[in-house]
């Protein structure tokens, strides 16, 4: 009964009694029922004392609102001044603004005028370099080498196709029917690391002759004179010239070729035709841009860019003729497929410093191309058809092998003799000549002992054509020594 007979003064004295302990407690009740704070409720501390004095002015809270003692962050930074009763600030006269914006244009010109005067930030103080040692950098740096063409692809690729892709023509080469059957390059990889596209049947022509082989090639002399591949146009009854232009294709004739070099020339008549400047490969560095065109997979003048990644590349392709050999060979990651064989490598000045002759078949962007420095040297023997001086090649004429303690168990001599086994003796070679007999075992040369058939072999080589070794043998059970002139590989595979 006694809530029913409360008095509204004692109902005033409770709520005083309540804001007296915490003022803003109608605030959090129907302003902010939830915080976002990592400790779950909001702990921050109203700016007015908890326990305030009677007789100080209590903010007045408004129910439903959101007093600004609580809010995290503000959009200028900081507390309004008005909130705490205080004088809203003066406004500044725009005069004021502008002197004071004059004064600090002033000061910063001063600062900038005087650092650039004397020097500061230049000074051995700040941690710079000092006016004479700028000169000097600039002295040494007068003939850099600039970075700044690495950083993209060369912009004249367009202008270099369409002043060179002329003068590139595609060959395409044809076998009677029944010899293209049985030598038409049955070896795989030699099909693939040469990188030409053959196919295996594409029509007979008047029903003799049916295309063999495709490839690439480029005009060096306005009369018609064509640069390509030996392997190419090799073991070829008819050689056809597409060239750009011209509506029918023309017959070439091979003038002349070089099978250790794998260079051909050959010619179609007319005149006037474009061509390509044979450029110098030994002034080329590597990571120079380079450009290939060909017909790859008789997509007539492909373009592909790359760098040169070498110069002086040595490998040995095997085909049905041999083992070709090349030597100071131009490395390049522009890409090169079937049917590029005998196109050219161009630099970025549109001469040719090589022809593209081989693709690693293992390995994407490998590709090989014989240099001009090498071309140069034959280029007028094979046009005119004449002998190459070849470097005579010292060699005895025999193939060797190591022994084994197996062959010599098997030849009845003693089990720890070292040196090389005679496999065979090729027909009028100086070995052959010398008497040397298959089955012999080499055990020395010119009273030195050679245990492998490799350090035999080189040191005949580092023998002059003509001069004079006595080999040191074992045949059967007698020890015995032959004369031996060193000949000329050359003139023996000539010869044959």
């Amino acid at each position: 009964m006694d809530e029913f007979f409360k008095k509204p003064e004692d109902d005033n004295e409770a709520q005083d009694q309540t804001k007296r302990d915490d003022p803003y407690a109608s605030v959090r009740r129907e302003s902010e029922p939830y915080t976002f704070g990592p400790f779950g409720a909001n702990q921050a501390k109203p700016s007015i004392s908890e326990a305030p004095n009677s007789d100080q002015p209590h903010d007045i809270v408004v129910p439903g609102s959101v007093t600004r003692e609580y809010r995290p962050f503000t959009v200028s930074g900081g507390v309004e001044r008005s909130q705490f009763g205080s004088k809203p600030p003066r406004r500044t006269s725009l005069r004021s603004a502008f002197a004071a914006f004059l004064v600090g244009v002033l000061a910063v010109g001063a600062l900038m005028y005087s650092a650039d005067r004397y020097n500061w930030f230049s000074d051995d103080i700040f941690g710079g370099t000092t006016k004479a040692a700028t000169e000097a950098d600039v002295k040494a740096a007068s003939n850099p080498v600039s970075n700044a063409s690495d950083v993209v692809r060369p912009n004249n690729i367009a202008k270099i196709f369409e002043q060179s892709s002329p003068a590139v023509v595609q060959i395409e080469t044809y076998a009677n029917s029944r010899s293209s059957a049985g030598n038409l390059w049955q070896d795989d990889f030699f099909r693939q690391f040469f990188g030409d596209d053959y196919g295996q049947d594409n029509g007979g022509e008047d029903g003799s002759l049916q295309q063999s082989g495709m490839g690439s090639g480029f005009i060096f002399d306005s009369t018609g004179y064509i640069l390509t591949n030996q392997h190419v146009i090799a073991d070829a009854a008819k050689i056809k010239v597409i060239v750009d232009g011209y509506e029918q294709p023309f017959t070439a004739e091979l003038l002349g070729s070089s099978y250790e070099l794998d260079l051909a020339v050959l010619k179609i008549k007319g005149s006037d035709f474009p061509t390509l400047k044979l450029g110098d490969s030994g002034s080329m560095n590597m990571g120079d841009w380079v450009v290939a065109i060909g017909n790859p997979y008789g997509f007539d003048h492909t373009v592909t860019v790359g760098v040169l990644s070498s110069n002086e590349r040595e490998i040995s392709i095997p085909d049905s003729n041999g083992t070709r050999n090349y030597k100071h060979l131009l490395q390049t990651d522009a890409s090169i497929n079937p049917g590029n064989s005998g196109g050219p490598l161009i630099n970025l000045l549109g001469e040719v410093i090589g022809i593209n002759t081989a693709v690693s078949s293992q390995a994407q962007g490998i590709g090989f191309a014989i240099p001009t420095s090498t071309i140069k040297d034959v280029l007028e023997n094979l046009k005119s058809n004449t002998k190459i001086p070849q470097k005579p090649v010292p060699f005895i004429g025999a193939t060797l092998q190591d022994v084994t303690p197996q062959i010599a168990e098997r030849l009845g001599i003693d089990a720890k003799t070292k040196g090389s086994f005679v496999r065979e003796v090729l027909f009028n070679t100086p070995a052959y000549k010398a008497d040397l007999r298959q089955y012999d075992v080499i055990t020395g040369m010119d009273d030195k002992s050679y245990d492998t058939s490799a350090a035999l072999i080189e040191a005949i080589k580092t023998k002059t054509v003509g001069d004079k070794v006595t080999l040191h043998l074992i045949r059967g059970d007698k020890k015995l020594d032959i004369a031996v002139t060193i000949g000329d590989r050359n003139e023996f595979e000539t010869q044959h």
